[in-house]
């Protein structure tokens, strides 16, 4: 729903609309150098944070679920684990229950760079959130995971939609 910008509301949902952007681009920024130093790709980085949030829900991710988060090919993430497994970032795990099930997880390396890397910027972020209280962190949290969801159900939307390109008829 449009709100004038010259409410109260307006003000503040534009001014957060352009925290959420910087704070985007930031992060993608930091995760670029991260990316960088260590040889890794766009593609590369996008499936170190899968593995990784799948580790963190208990819920190890397998190379077929990567490749539909990813929009990969079954080659494509072949070549893909063979490389970060190669780096030391992921290692491949078989499923205890289903043998023939691959489950992909954070090799020891891989975790070791990523908390020299990212703990400072963690120690920033203990600093930030220990400025709040528990009930203003759960309506930060409850707005967060708000706008994740619509930004994952918007990001779906246009991958599910063939490109302008695809749409267009010879002649």
């Amino acid at each position: 729903m449009y709100r004038p910008r010259d409410t109260r509301r307006g003000h503040l949902v534009a001014e957060i609309a352009a925290d959420l952007r910087r704070y985007s681009v930031d992060a993608q920024h930091i995760g670029h150098a991260f990316a960088n130093l260590h040889g890794l790709n766009a593609t590369d980085l996008q499936a170190l944070i899968a593995v990784m949030d799948a580790e963190l829900a208990g819920d190890p991710i397998t190379p077929g679920r990567l490749g539909e988060h990813l929009n990969l090919s079954s080659g494509s993430v072949t070549a893909l684990v063979d490389r970060l497994e190669r780096g030391g970032h992921v290692h491949r795990d078989r499923d205890t229950v289903d043998r023939r099930k691959i489950l992909l997880r954070y090799a020891d390396r891989g975790a070791a760079l990523a908390m020299e890397f990212f703990r400072p910027l963690g120690q920033r972020t203990d600093v930030v959130m220990d400025a709040f209280t528990d009930a203003e962190l759960e309506v930060v949290h409850r707005f967060l995971t708000a706008m994740v969801g619509s930004m994952r159900e918007h990001h779906d939307a246009i991958r599910a939609t063939p490109s302008d390109s695809a749409r267009r008829t010879p002649g």
